[in-house]
């Protein structure tokens, strides 16, 4: 007969949510092709012509701006013969953009424009560049591969109002570090909402903020997340937690002396930090692999200073960041053991109880034919 122990104490989830390819495949579509992910900042594409590519799910998606510097995003396809059109990561279009096969030419906004020895009767207005729905919250880019999405504002819920005094459209990127890690995407997810590990795996980071004076907010459809406090004397997140640079403007005295950590699903975590911004954007690769990529922002006018400084904020989360991977890797090889059974989380632990929560109710939120709902 089962004790009361195992009848209330919330467990992990079992270990095929981190093994078995065919659910891999089947989140990857539920979480990355039917809600909206994070794929950027709206700074990496300043002027029209301007883009970068980002591979999702096997897709290959461009971003860029059109003439009137319009957000747009693109099937990275041509409608000829289906090649992929762009094979560089970013760069700029002259105006146009062009396949290099046979030369079928597209405008910024997508439309055809050009098809060298096209039939007698062919209408170019049927062939545009297949759209990929994009939209921007607060300098964030974001798309949606699905036909029919619900509104950003709906999936993001009350963070625009959240963060407002971050003023994070403002913010311009300092360093990028995309980072591969053998381990599958929601373990990082797990690792990131929780720092029970941060006395045992962080001894830099919990030097300066107090890993039991965490506050989280009720978890919520689309997020999860909460604040730290700092200690020691600490100012900010960096090597020394001494603040180099200017407070962000707008934060209340309140906020300045806090880290806040929150988790977007599927794909955003973003750190909000006194003097800074920094977001992870989370790419599975396979059912045991993700590309993640971390930037560091900073407002312009400090950017701007002769003196500026950003390099202690970079080491010191590049150090913590790693120091996370290998956790996660390790991770991911002890749940492949035939000895893995579902572990029971602590009080403290709810964030990542909540997550594999949401999980399990979008696994269970189908459509009558069996497909994945949106958001």
């Amino acid at each position: 007969m089962p004790t009361s122990d195992t009848q209330s104490v919330a467990r992990t989830l079992p270990a095929r949510y981190y093994t078995d390819p065919d659910l891999f495949r089947d989140e990857l579509e539920r979480f990355y092709c039917q809600t909206w992910i994070c794929t950027g900042r709206a700074n990496q594409v300043p002027t029209p012509g301007d883009y970068f590519l980002r591979e999702v799910a096997g897709e290959s998606v461009i971003i860029t701006r059109d003439g009137s510097s319009s957000l747009r995003a693109f099937f990275n396809v041509c409608r000829h013969r289906g090649t992929r059109i762009c094979a560089h990561a970013q760069g700029h279009f002259p105006g146009r953009i062009q396949c290099g096969y046979h030369g079928w030419t597209y405008g910024l906004d997508g439309g055809l424009i050009g098809a060298p020895h096209a039939h007698d009767g062919f209408c170019r207005e049927d062939y545009p560049l297949n759209r990929v729905h994009a939209d921007v919250w607060d300098g964030h880019i974001f798309i949606n591969l699905s036909s029919e999405p619900m509104p950003l504002a709906r999936q993001l819920e009350d963070m625009p109002q959240k963060f407002l005094h971050w003023q994070m459209a403002e913010l311009r990127t300092y360093r990028r570090i995309e980072y591969e890690v053998k381990a599958n995407w929601k373990l990082i997810m797990l690792n990131y909402n929780e720092c029970l590990h941060c006395p045992i795996l962080h001894p830099a980071l919990n030097a300066i903020t107090d890993y039991l004076s965490g506050k989280n907010d009720q978890p919520h459809r689309g997020y999860i997340g909460g604040s730290m406090e700092f200690q020691g004397g600490a100012k900010t997140m960096s090597t020394d937690g001494k603040l180099r640079r200017d407070y962000l403007p707008g934060l209340t005295a309140d906020e300045r002396n806090k880290v806040y950590y929150y988790a977007i699903f599927p794909n955003l975590l973003l750190s909000l930090h006194p003097d800074y911004m920094m977001t992870h954007t989370l790419w599975p690769r396979a059912v045991d692999r993700t590309s993640v990529i971390c930037e560091w922002h900073f407002h312009p006018d400090e950017m701007a200073k002769p003196n500026f400084e950003a390099d202690d904020a970079v080491e010191f989360w590049d150090i913590t960041n790693r120091e996370d991977w290998a956790i996660s890797e390790l991770s991911q090889a002890g749940i492949k053991s035939r000895a893995y059974k579902p572990g029971p989380y602590s009080r403290c632990e709810s964030l990542p109880h909540a997550f594999d929560e949401m999980v399990l109710d979008r696994e269970k939120a189908r459509t009558p034919e069996g497909g994945p709902l949106n958001g």
